[in-house]
């Protein structure tokens, strides 16, 4: 089994979009940890504020198998392909992590880039896996976060998602 951490951004109908991402990566996963819901503003084009979160599971998917179904879950939930590569959307599930793999995979880069540019995804994947090496860097999420010097706002958002408050873990 590998230890995938995915980012997942919608600032399309964001209640509805965030719990029907955990509701599908829960069904096809099982276990998952998950993040406090943050909420930021849109970057690279006005938009929107978008809710951020980051998710943990486990999974026996090869990463290509994997990336397809985060295609697909994606799909079914309305999401456009067909704008400008940043512009609003319903869901965006990208793999950060897959676990301690470098370089290319099927096309997936790993550990995807914007782990170190964007606090929305370096804050919550810092808070679930705190003392956890970043597999290129080897350093630890929370001292990325400590260290982190760009000017990205973002704030929690109180967020309950079947019966659960988040950040959590579900069985």
């Amino acid at each position: 089994m590998a230890q995938v951490f995915v980012s997942v951004g919608t600032n399309t109908e964001r209640e509805r979009y965030t719990s029907a991402a955990l509701d599908a990566l829960h069904l096809h996963f099982g276990p998952l940890t998950v993040s406090a819901v943050y909420e930021s503003e849109a970057v690279g084009f006005s938009g929107d504020n978008f809710y951020n979160f980051v998710v943990a599971f486990d999974t026996d998917l090869p990463v290509a198998q994997l990336s397809v179904l985060l295609k697909t879950i994606e799909d079914e939930n309305g999401r456009c392909r067909q704008g400008p590569k940043f512009s609003g959307r319903t869901l965006d599930i990208d793999i950060l992590t897959y676990d301690q793999l470098v370089g290319n995979y099927s096309g997936v880069q790993l550990p995807r880039g914007e782990i170190t540019k964007n606090a929305f995804v370096l804050l919550p994947l810092a808070d679930i896996a705190p003392d956890q090496l970043h597999p290129e860097l080897k350093i630890a999420y929370a001292q990325l976060w400590q260290d982190y010097a760009e000017n990205q706002s973002l704030w929690t958002v109180d967020f309950e998602w079947q019966g659960h408050a988040l950040p959590c873990c579900v069985e």
